[in-house]
C-alpha cells in the first residue's frame, strides 16, 4: 500500500554540549504522534541532520524504537554524501523495523548530471533488501542537487516499488503537482503545509512538514476531512494550517520552531540549535506565529 498521511519533520533537541537530547526528542515525538501525526521524519533538514553524527542518529532511532514507538511510524533521514554512510544508516533503520527511508541525494558536488544523481541512488538501492521503501528527498534550495523526473524514471524502471515516493520541499506548488501527475503511483508529499489540501485533491499522499511540529493536529484535520469527502470543512481547516505556516516562516524556520516549542512547553532548553544555526536573539519576531498558534489544538 502507498504511504500516506501527515508526518512532522521533527526538530531535534540538543544538550548544552551539542549532543542529541534523547529524552526531550523522544517526548516530542510522542507528543506529535499523540497529537495526530501519522508519523515523524527523523533527522531531516528540520531535524538538523547534517549537524549530528551517524552514531548520534543511530542512537536516537534505537531510543525511540526501544521506548515502544512503532518503527513503521518513523521515516529516518538516511541520505549522506558517501554511499556507504547512507547504507549504514539505511541498513540500521531497516534492522529496527523502519521500512520507509527519507533519502537526500549526495549533496556536496553541485551541477552534477541527472544520470549521476540516478547512479548514486542506484548504488544504494541495489545494496538494500527488496523490502526497503525509499522516499526521494527533493530540496534544491538546500542540497542544490535536484531530483528531476529524469532521475526518478530510470530508478522506477529498475527498482520498482523500492522507490516509494518523493518529498518535494521546493515550495513550488506547480512542481509538486507536476510530480503527482508524472508519477501517480508514487507517494508525493509537499513540505509546504499550505499546499496540503491542493496536493491531496490532485492525488498526493499528505505532507512531511516542519510546521507540523507545532500544528500537526491541524494538518491531520485537513487530511481526515478530505478523506471523509467533506470538501468545505477541509477548505476551512486548511485556512488555519496555512495561517500557521505563513506566520512561522517569517523568520529563520528551525530556530523559530524551537523557540515556539520552548514557549509552549515552558522549557527554554528547546531553544538550543547546533551551529551554524543560531538561537533567536529575542522573541520579537514571533508575534504573528504566537497569534496564529493561539487556538491550535495541542497535547503537552
Amino acid at each position: 500500500m502507498r504511504l500516506e498521511g501527515i508526518f512532522a519533520a521533527a526538530v531535534t533537541a540538543a544538550k548544552a554540549d551539542g549532543q542529541v537530547d534523547r529524552a526531550r526528542t523522544r517526548a516530542h515525538v510522542e507528543r506529535l504522534l499523540a497529537g495526530g501525526c501519522h508519523g515523524v521524519a527523523l533527522f531531516g533538514t528540520t531535524g538538523e541532520a547534517a549537524s549530528f553524527s551517524i552514531a548520534e542518529r543511530k542512537a536516537m532511532l534505537e531510543d525511540l524504537v526501544g521506548a515502544g514507538i512503532p518503527a513503521e511510524r518513523i521515516l529516518p533521514g538516511v541520505g549522506l554524501c558517501a554511499r556507504d554512510d547512507t547504507l549504514t544508516l539505511a541498513r540500521h533503520a531497516l534492522e529496527l523495523g523502519c521500512r520507509h527511508l527519507l533519502m537526500l541525494p549526495p549533496f556536496f558536488y553541485k551541477g552534477v548530471s541527472d544520470a549521476g544523481v540516478a547512479a548514486a541512488f542506484a548504488e544504494v538501492l541495489e545494496r538494500l533488501p527488496a523490502e526497503a521503501r525509499v522516499i526521494l528527498y527533493h530540496f534544491p534550495k538546500v542540497s542544490a542537487v535536484p531530483i528531476t523526473p529524469e532521475v526518478v524514471t530510470p530508478l522506477l524502471e529498475r527498482f520498482g516499488p523500492m522507490v516509494a515516493g518523493i518529498k518535494d520541499s521546493s515550495a513550488d506548488l506547480d512542481h509538486t503537482l507536476g510530480l503527482v501527475r508524472a508519477f501517480p503511483d508514487l507517494a508525493v508529499f509537499p513540505g509546504a503545509d499550505h499546499h496540503l489540501l491542493t496536493v491531496l485533491q490532485a492525488g498526493g499522499a499528505g505532507s512531511i512538514s516542519a510546521a507540523a511540529n507545532l500544528n500537526g493536529a491541524g494538518s491531520r484535520k485537513v487530511f481526515d476531512l478530505f478523506k471523509a469527502g467533506d470538501a468545505a470543512a477541509a477548505e476551512a481547516a486548511q485556512v488555519q494550517v496555512t495561517a500557521v505556516r505563513k506566520a512561522v516562516e517569517g523568520g529563520p524556520l528551525i530556530p523559530s520552531i524551537k523557540a515556539l516549542l520552548a514557549l509552549r512547553l515552558d522549557d527554554p532548553e528547546w531553544r538550543r540549535v547546533r551551529p551554524p544555526l543560531v538561537e533567536l536573539a529575542d522573541d520579537s519576531g514571533l508575534a504573528a506565529a504566537k497569534a496564529a498558534l493561539a487556538n491550535v489544538e495541542t497535547k503537552v
